[in-house]
C-alpha cells in the first residue's frame, strides 16, 4: 500500500517509487537559498530565480534517486526483495524486505549508494571544463558539490548512514556476528552525532570564516538525526541477542486432538483430563484442521455445549499456523510475524502433534529475557 503523505512518481524493475511531501519543503528552501546565486549568474529573471532553485532540487533529487536506485538494484542482485524508495527531507530511503543473510550481501548493498554519488560528483566536476557559464555551469557545480559531500559523508562509519552498514559488514565478518556488527556501528553513529553537533566550531579553522545561525541549526538537525538512528540500531540489536534463547518447543502446552464432529463439552473434559492449555480438531481422515480458538469457546453457554459440534470454534488451520517444534530465535519470530495469530501447532520432524504455541506465551518469554 501507498505510505500516507507520499506521491507516487514511477516505478522501476517493479520497485515503486515514492515523493514525500517533506520535498516540497525542501524544494521550496533550495529555491529560496539558490535565488541570490542565480540572480548573480543570470540578472533580470524576476521570479523566474525561484523556478531555477526549484529545477536544481528537482536535479540534486534526481542524483539522489539515483544513488537509491544503486541500493535497490544491488539488492536484487544478492537476492533480496525491495518494497520501494522515498525521495524524503533529508535524501532518500530504499525499503528492502528482509535483510542481508551475509556480511558479503550487506556490504555490497551498502557501500554501492555512497561509491554512486562519488561517481555522479566525478563526472559533473569533469563536466565542469566542457560546459558553458551562466545557469549551466552553476547547476553543474552544484551537482558536483553535493554528491561528493553526500558521497563522502555516506562513508562515515555510523548508522543509519550508509558507511555504518559498512563498518556493520565489516565486524559482521571479523566477529562472525551480525548483532556485534552492529552495535559496533551504532556507537560509531552515536560518535558521529557529536561530531556534527560540534562542526560549527571547525568552520572558522577550515573554512576561514565564522560559523552562522545556518550552521549550527544544520549540525543540530544531523545530529538529532544520526543520535536518533544509531539509538534505534542499538536498541534493536541488544534485543535481537536475546532472540536466540527464545524457543518453541519449551513454550508449548500440551494439546489434544479431537474429532471435529466431538460436542464442545466432551471435547473440554478431554482436554481437562489431559491437563491440556489447547485443543486441535483433526477430521475423518485424521488430518490436523483446525485449532479451537479459546475465546469463541468460552463464549457458549455450559448448557449449549453438548450440542455444539467443536469445529464451530475452531479457526481454520493454514500453512502459515503450523510450524516445526524446534522454531528458534529469529526463525520463529519472523515465521510467526508472516501469519499473525494467537496460537500455533508445532509438529515433529516426522510429522507428529508436540503441542500447541501460545503467542501470549511467547511474548511474555521475551520479555522476561529482556528484562533480565
Amino acid at each position: 500500500m501507498q505510505p500516507a503523505g507520499t506521491l507516487r512518481i514511477g516505478r522501476f524493475r517493479g520497485i515503486a517509487i515514492y515523493v514525500r511531501a517533506s520535498w516540497l519543503l525542501v524544494a521550496v528552501l533550495i529555491a529560496v537559498v539558490m535565488a541570490p546565486r542565480v540572480e548573480e549568474v543570470h540578472p533580470g529573471l524576476g521570479a523566474g530565480k525561484y523556478v531555477a532553485g526549484v529545477v536544481f532540487a528537482m536535479l540534486l533529487y534526481g542524483s539522489v534517486l539515483l544513488h537509491e536506485l544503486s541500493h535497490a538494484l544491488m539488492a536484487l542482485r544478492v537476492g533480496l526483495k525491495v518494497r520501494s524508495i522515498s525521495l524524503q527531507f533529508l535524501g532518500g530511503a530504499t525499503e528492502i524486505e528482509g535483510e542481508s543473510s551475509t556480511a558479503s550481501q550487506e556490504f555490497k548493498v551498502a557501500v554501492v549508494g555512497p561509491l554512486t554519488s562519488l561517481a555522479v560528483g566525478f563526472a559533473a566536476l569533469a563536466l565542469l571544463a566542457v560546459v558553458p557559464s551562466g545557469l549551466p555551469r552553476l547547476a553543474v557545480e552544484g551537482l558536483c558539490g553535493a554528491n561528493l559531500v553526500v558521497g563522502v559523508l555516506n562513508l562515515v562509519p555510523g548508522l543509519p548512514l550508509d558507511g555504518g552498514r559498512v563498518l556493520r559488514a565489516a565486524v559482521w565478518q571479523a566477529r562472525g556476528n551480525m548483532h556485534t556488527g552492529t552495535i559496533a556501528a551504532a556507537w560509531g553513529g552515536r560518535l558521529a552525532a557529536v561530531l556534527a553537533l560540534g562542526s560549527p566550531l571547525i568552520i572558522p579553522a577550515v573554512f576561514g570564516r565564522r560559523a552562522d545561525p545556518s550552521d549550527y541549526l544544520f549540525g543540530c538537525v544531523m545530529a538529532g538525526f544520526l543520535w536518533s538512528g544509531a539509538t534505534a540500531s542499538l536498541i534493536n540489536a541488544r534485543l535481537r541477542q536475546r532472540l536466540p534463547a527464545l524457543r518453541a518447543r519449551p513454550l508449548a502446552r500440551r494439546v489434544v486432538a479431537v474429532a471435529e464432529d466431538l460436542s464442545v463439552a466432551e471435547a473440554v473434559r478431554r482436554a481437562q483430563q489431559a491437563g491440556a492449555g489447547g485443543i486441535i480438531v483433526h477430521d475423518a481422515d485424521n488430518s490436523l484442521v483446525g485449532i479451537v480458538h479459546e475465546a469463541a469457546l468460552l463464549s457458549i453457554p455450559e448448557e449449549r455445549r453438548p450440542w455444539v459440534p467443536v469445529s464451530s470454534v475452531a479457526r481454520t488451520l493454514t500453512a502459515g499456523l503450523v510450524l516445526p517444534a524446534d522454531s528458534a530465535g529469529e526463525d520463529l519470530i519472523r515465521a510467526m510475524a508472516r501469519t499473525p495469530a494467537n496460537e500455533y501447532v508445532l509438529i515433529e520432524p516426522d510429522g507428529s502433534l508436540y503441542g500447541l504455541l501460545v503467542t501470549a506465551d511467547v511474548d511474555a518469554a521475551f520479555e522476561a529475557g529482556a528484562s533480565g
